[in-house]
């Protein structure tokens, strides 16, 4: 099947429109994706199809839980979920966090390339970065459990934002770790194509004493 059509139809399951610029850079990106990983070994999915389906729909599917205008994604690597996120919601202000300088640097280049001016790429690690503006969603992908992600990124939080943690498997156990002061709403995510669990945990202050 041509990537065209699984972009299409992946994008018509999870209910978003996207207009033709937005899914010519959406496949661009994939493109650069796998040029630049030659060198940079970016990803371990190197086949087109499984791109789209693991790398654009699987970062598009949390699209709809994206509030406010100021989005921080922590540990983006190669810049996802942020770039799609921000090529298909070109009205929020993205930054993208890594420590990583060889990942940031191809995360800078595809913004450039893309034309994405609502994108900044920072290399810095979550503890040390910091932002006087405040964020209305910190998206953070599996990469520590909930209560260490909630502790890393919930003072980067605006008033009434949110953390979106993004898990595979249904994070039960880590759910009795988080302190006091923390209201978690689970969600199951469906991919298109993808047959892996896929769930979100949206984290939020309730104003309580944590």
């Amino acid at each position: 099947m041509p990537l065209t059509e699984i972009l299409e139809r992946g994008l018509s399951e999870l209910g978003l429109t996207a207009g033709s610029g937005q899914r010519e850079r959406l496949l661009r990106f994939v493109e650069l994706l796998r040029k630049w990983n030659r060198v940079y070994s970016l990803t371990a999915i190197e086949d087109p199809p499984e791109a789209v389906r693991l790398h654009l729909l699987d970062s598009l599917a949390v699209a709809a839980f994206l509030h406010g205008e100021r989005v921080l994604d922590v540990g983006t690597g190669p810049g996802l979920p942020g770039i799609p996120l921000a090529i298909v919601q070109p009205e929020r202000r993205f930054v993208l966090l890594d420590c990583n300088a060889k990942k940031i640097r191809f995360v800078r280049q595809a913004v450039i390339e893309l034309g994405l001016s609502n994108v900044v790429p920072v290399q810095s690690r979550i503890e040390s970065f910091t932002d006087t503006t405040g964020f209305d969603c910190v998206l953070a992908r599996a990469y520590a459990s909930l209560a260490e992600i909630w502790a890393d990124a919930s003072r980067l939080l605006k008033t009434g934002g949110s953390v979106l943690a993004l898990k595979g498997r249904r994070p039960e156990a880590e759910l009795g770790e988080l302190p006091a002061g923390v209201a978690v709403d689970i969600h199951r995510l469906r991919v298109p194509g993808v047959d892996a669990e896929r769930h979100l945990a949206e984290l939020k202050a309730t104003g309580q004493d944590s």
